[in-house]
C-alpha cells in the first residue's frame, strides 16, 4: 500500500469492469487518478482496443452532452490479478463484481492477500465483506454500497440512467478520504455511520419484485398491479425487516433511496402502500427489467437471488426469525436457473405461484 494518500492523485485497482466497475473507475480516471482494472481476459482485449466510453450526460455537473472516451492509454486492464498487483502499490481496492462471482474471486485473492490495499466493497448483498475479512482481516474491509442505476452495452461502454449516489462506511482511516475523492468525482458520495445498517438497507431495496419479475416474465409494475402478488411483496420485505430488527439494525435511506418508506410500507395498511409501490416501480427502474430476470433469460446459470433473498434466510435461521416467502422465492428461482423446472412453470401464471406459496407456508408450517 502507498503512504500518501492524496485527494489529487489515488491509484486504484478495480476487480470487474462491469456495469458499476466501469462507472467507478471510469469516473476515477476523468478526475484524473491512476486505475487498474482487473477483468476477463475476452473483456480485456475490448478494453484494451477500445477504450472505454461512459455516456454520463444525465449528470449537470458533467456539463456534456457527449459520452466520455476513455483511451486504452490512459489505464491499465489487467487479465489476471497477479499481472495487476504488478502495477501496484495502490491506495485502495474497489471489488465491483457479482456476489456470484465472489468465491472465484476469493481464490485468486488467498494467494496475494499481502500485497492488496485495503478493499472498499460495493457487491449487492450483506455477506461479501464478512468473506473477503476472512482473508484480508476485518481492518482492511470497507463497506459500501451503490444505488446509481447504470446500464452495459459491453466492456467499458456504460450508460449512466439514474444518479443517485453511493455511500461508504465510517471508521476507517480510509473512509473520509475516498468520500471525498469519489465526491470530487461526481459519485455524490455519502458516509454512513454503521455499515451494516447501510448495506442491509441497499438489500432491502433490491428486493423488491426481484424474484417474483423473473419467476413470473411480469414487469414490476404488472406485479404491483396484482392485489395477491402486492401482498407477496409486502410479506417478503416484512420478513427482511424483521431480521434486521433481531440483529439490532436499522433501516436507512441509501443514497436516493427510500429505504425507510419500504419498512413503514410493510405495516401500512395495503389501500395506503400499494401506489407508493407502484409508483416507486415505474421511477426507480424505468422500462428495464429487474437484474434477476436479466441474468435469467440471458442464459447465463447463475443467480443473485442465493446471495440476496437467501441470505435474509440464512440471518434468519440465525435469529430465529421465520422467513418462509423468501426462503420459497429463492428456491424456485434456483430451480429455474438450473434449469430443474421450465421457465414456462410459472411464467404469467400468478395463480399458480401463489398456489405454490401457499403450500410451501402450510408445510413449512
Amino acid at each position: 500500500m502507498r503512504s500518501s494518500h492524496s485527494r489529487n492523485n489515488f491509484k486504484v485497482l478495480v476487480f470487474g469492469a462491469g456495469a458499476i466497475g466501469a462507472y467507478i473507475g471510469g469516473s476515477l480516471i476523468l478526475a484524473g487518478h491512476d486505475v487498474v482494472f482487473v477483468e476477463r481476459p475476452r473483456n480485456v482485449r475490448d478494453l484494451r482496443t477500445r477504450g472505454m466510453q461512459l455516456d454520463l450526460s444525465i449528470d449537470p455537473k458533467r456539463n456534456t452532452r457527449d459520452a466520455c472516451i476513455i483511451e486504452p492509454r490512459l489505464f491499465v486492464a489487467a487479465d489476471s490479478l497477479a499481472a495487476a498487483l504488478d502495477q501496484g502499490p495502490f491506495d485502495v481496492a474497489v471489488f465491483a463484481l457479482k456476489s456470484y462471482d465472489t468465491p472465484a474471486a476469493l481464490e485468486d485473492i488467498k494467494p496475494r492477500a499481502e500485497k492488496l490495499p485495503p478493499v472498499l466493497c460495493l457487491s449487492n448483498g450483506v455477506e461479501n465483506e464478512s468473506l473477503l475479512a476472512k482473508i484480508l482481516g476485518q481492518n482492511r474491509v470497507i463497506h459500501g454500497t451503490v444505488t446509481t442505476a447504470v446500464g452495459r452495452r459491453g466492456p467499458g461502454q456504460i450508460t449512466l440512467e439514474k444518479l443517485r449516489g453511493m455511500g461508504v462506511a465510517a471508521g476507517h482511516p480510509l473512509s473520509e478520504t475516498l468520500a471525498a475523492v469519489f465526491d470530487d468525482a461526481y459519485l455524490k458520495c455519502i458516509l454512513y455511520p454503521e455499515p451494516h445498517s447501510m448495506k442491509w438497507s441497499k438489500m432491502l431495496t433490491n428486493l423488491v419484485a426481484n424474484p417474483t419479475s423473473a419467476i413470473l416474465d411480469m414487469t414490476p409494475r404488472q406485479i404491483f398491479a396484482n392485489k395477491k402478488l402486492y401482498r407477496v411483496e409486502i410479506d417478503m420485505l416484512k420478513e427482511c425487516v424483521d431480521v434486521m430488527q433481531a440483529k439490532g439494525l436499522k433501516v436507512v435511506d441509501p443514497p436516493g433511496t427510500p429505504g425507510r418508506a419500504l419498512a413503514l410500507a410493510t405495516i401500512l395498511p395495503p389501500w395506503l402502500s400499494r401506489p407508493f409501490f407502484s409508483r416507486l416501480a415505474a421511477r426507480g427502474r424505468g422500462g428495464k427489467m429487474p437484474s434477476f430476470h436479466i441474468d435469467l433469460y440471458s442464459g447465463r446459470g447463475k443467480s443473485e437471488v442465493e446471495y440476496l433473498h437467501g441470505a435474509v434466510v440464512r440471518a434468519g435461521k440465525e435469529c430465529g426469525v421465520s422467513t418462509p416467502v423468501n426462503q420459497f422465492l429463492t428456491e424456485t428461482l434456483l430451480a429455474l436457473t438450473r434449469k430443474e423446472i421450465p421457465f414456462e412453470e410459472y411464467a404469467h401464471q400468478p395463480e399458480k405461484l401463489l398456489q405454490a406459496l401457499d403450500q410451501y407456508r402450510k408445510n413449512v408450517h
